[in-house]
């Protein structure tokens, strides 16, 4: 797995781990039942404190999508389509938002916006 960390981002570091993570599930690169690096492991190799990398592992455990096995790591879980499947809508709805902010910085009105979407989705 391999985890890039913007040290001059604004996003938390354990936010940008949550991220890419969750990035690699939804696209299907780390399968149900895949081993996750253990928190040590990660740690030395983002060269991170290893309560930030443990906060992440939390949180994706929180919202279901890894499971810990205490004395023996955290695993991808066995997420159920309607996981998957909103956390695909939250990506698309944050993009659609960035799309429509930059779409109105540039001058263009609402109703032009959706002429736009309504052309692109014909393609």
């Amino acid at each position: 797995m391999h985890i890039i960390i913007n040290h001059s981002s604004m996003d938390p570091i354990y936010e940008q781990i949550v991220t890419q993570i969750k990035a690699e599930i939804i696209n299907g690169n780390l399968a149900a039942g895949e081993a996750l690096p253990s928190v040590r492991t990660l740690s030395k190799e983002l060269k991170i404190s290893a309560l930030t990398v443990k906060k992440a592992y939390d949180y994706l455990e929180e919202e279901g999508l890894v499971v810990t096995v205490h004395g023996k790591g955290s695993f991808i879980a066995e997420a159920n389509q309607g996981i998957l499947m909103e956390e695909r809508i939250k990506e698309l709805e944050k993009s659609l938002e960035q799309a429509v902010r930059k779409a109105r910085s540039g001058g263009l009105t609402d109703q032009e916006i959706c002429e736009l979407f309504h052309l692109i989705m014909e393609e």
